[in-house]
């Protein structure tokens, strides 16, 4: 592992009774290696780490990458200094992140690599996609930036226009990724000029290898983690009551019965991008004008149709403070389907991406775990809005997200060690349980992620 030397020996396991042939430090050491290795999107982030011991709750600060400025000179003239400094970014830790797992004292012969394989193994694994989902989650704070549609398999001209977007913001050339979920990675290897040898310039790797490298200034990974959102969520139809132009806003819309709920979303046949409804008007009772956000990507016409994702509402009379990333998911209601793992998550009716989350874990139609701590107060009955379905690949610079890690405090009396390189600290926890006659191991992680610059990231629709 690059910036750290990890010697692992096998350790035979003596009675479960002695601590002592329990080595945390070859634990968090093992651990560390199995997280870098299942981490996908988190190795092409931008990290910060520090040897600072820190606990859940605090906030530290990262760095946002100075931009400098080229200036114009004569011989004349002096050069004109500019600061070289960064921008300083506060990041809540509100991600630790745990598995835990007991060890009976009838496993107790077994050697560590054995152990390791078993449990141990699984355990960071477990974590490592956790870190991944968070990191994904992100995406859904730059849906002003996006290239395809749903429904649409991606193509070469799919890359291009992500490409070209990317070209737009003016994020660097060097140093940009695209995340494809599994579905979108058949459809680009199923691009010729992806995978010939002789148009690749690779010698045939991407054949032999059924990877994608790097094209168009990409490097291109699949991520099982990546969001695949299935259609099931309930909806409501209408269609376009005039047809409206790329950039357009405001929208007449026909067919619907009663209010739609402002705060809902959207998207309209043969545009197929996901809009929020701002605000709405009535006509006796039923819709029949919305403002949307973002603004169409392409033109559309008249009697397209219109598919409204159907919302919940909070359902917690006390409400959620800012900051709120308790264990208890929040409780939801007026769900008819529950909303899918990796859905967008949003409360709000503002055309900005700053309230935008993902949902982890397994959403119900009552109980909904998002990516990170609230950014903003939910009081009771707040819109509780879920995004469309489809595909949603991510291209992204190393800077738009930081991944920010700290070694956790270690309690005082357990047989703790924590491990650290490229930017990221596991701690491994070694208690013994006597009533359940075993070994609690506890392997966690504490972390924050921070969005550092929209302008270094899009999302990619199929």
């Amino acid at each position: 592992m690059s910036g750290m030397k990890v010697i692992v020996k096998t350790y035979r396991l003596a009675g479960a009774n002695d601590l002592d042939d329990y080595i945390p430090e070859v634990w968090a050491a093992e651990s560390l290696m199995t997280l870098e290795a299942n981490m996908v999107v988190a190795n092409l982030v931008h990290r910060d780490f520090s040897m600072e011991l820190a606990q859940f709750g605090d906030v530290v600060n990262t760095r946002r990458p100075a931009a400098f400025t080229a200036k114009r000179k004569t011989d004349d003239d002096e050069v004109e200094v500019q600061n070289a400094t960064a921008t300083s970014v506060q990041v809540p830790l509100d991600q630790h992140l745990h598995t835990s797992f007991s060890i009976k004292d009838g496993e107790s012969t077994k050697a560590f690599k054995n152990l390791a394989a078993e449990y141990l193994v699984p355990a960071i694994q477990s974590i490592a996609q956790r870190i991944d989902e968070i990191l994904l989650m992100q995406m859904y704070q730059f849906i002003p930036n996006s290239a395809g549609k749903f429904g649409t398999a991606l193509t070469q001209a799919s890359i291009v226009d992500l490409r070209e977007v990317m070209n737009i913001n003016k994020a660097p050339l060097t140093g940009r990724n695209i995340i494809l979920t599994p579905s979108q990675e058949s459809d680009v290897l199923n691009v010729e000029n992806f995978v010939t040898a002789e148009k690749t310039g690779d010698a045939g790797t991407a054949i032999r290898d059924a990877s994608i490298g790097r094209r168009m200034g990409f490097d291109i990974y699949m991520c099982q983690n990546a969001p695949s959102i299935a259609a099931g969520n309930t909806t409501a139809n209408g269609a376009m009551g005039a047809g409206a132009a790329v950039g357009a806003t405001s929208l007449t819309v026909k067919s619907f019965t009663g209010a739609l709920t402002a705060g809902s979303w959207l998207t309209i046949a043969t545009e197929m991008t996901p809009h929020k409804i701002i605000s709405h008007t009535e006509t006796s009772g039923d819709t029949t004008g919305l403002v949307v956000w973002p603004a169409l990507k392409t033109a559309v016409l008249a009697d397209a149709v219109v598919t409204v994702y159907c919302p919940g509402a909070v359902n917690y009379l006390a409400g959620y403070d800012s900051g709120y990333c308790g264990k208890t998911p929040l409780v939801v209601n007026g769900f008819s389907v529950a909303p899918k793992t990796g859905q967008l998550i949003s409360f709000d009716a503002t055309a900005s991406a700053v309230g935008h989350y993902g949902a982890l874990a397994t959403p119900t139609t009552i109980a909904l775990e998002v990516d990170r701590s609230l950014r903003a107060d939910l009081t009771h009955t707040q819109v509780c809005a879920v995004g469309p379905a489809g595909q949603y690949g991510f291209a992204f610079h190393r800077n738009a997200i930081a991944l920010v890690s700290r070694p956790l405090i270690s309690a005082a009396g357990a047989r703790v060690a924590t491990a650290s390189a490229n930017g990221v600290a596991v701690r491994v926890e070694l208690a013994r349980e006597a009533r359940k006659q075993g070994l609690l191991v506890t392997v966690d992680v504490l972390c924050g992620v921070k969005v550092l610059d929209t302008n270094l990231g899009a999302i990619l629709y199929s």
